[in-house]
């Protein structure tokens, strides 16, 4: 007999696969830390303006996780589950930083030899 399934069944895979991938971004535990949950900022978050584009009207918002819900039910059981206390487990760690990351790859300023011209300024001052 011959075949019976149709063949190349996974067609156009590759484009549902990125879209996927790009779909439901949240916010970096970086951003979070530096700018959300900064007091003045988590006030202005937490009391937002009615929007109508936003689930709950943008009234029950998770700073931590930056994620809206649509009833306050919603966030408070939100508030008890795993992935929330994963998150701010997370956040308690400091946030990794730009002079952090030079120094692992050997760009910091440890271990670094004074430039000729600091020497030649030190040498100045010392005499």
């Amino acid at each position: 007999m011959g075949r019976l399934r149709r063949s190349r069944t996974h067609h156009a895979q590759r484009d549902v696969h990125r879209a996927a991938r790009t779909r439901a971004r949240t916010r970096d535990l970086d951003q979070i830390q530096l700018i959300d949950l900064d007091p003045k900022n988590r006030a202005a978050l937490e009391a937002q303006p009615l929007d109508f584009e936003k689930p709950g009207l943008a009234q029950h918002y998770c700073v931590e996780c930056a994620k809206y819900f649509e009833t306050d039910h919603a966030l408070r059981s939100h508030w008890k589950s795993k992935v929330h206390k994963r998150r701010c487990k997370a956040l308690r760690e400091p946030a990794y930083t730009i002079e952090e990351s030079e120094r692992a790859a050997g760009l910091g300023r440890e271990g670094k030899r004074p430039t000729s011209t600091t020497t030649a300024i030190d040498h100045e001052m010392a005499a």
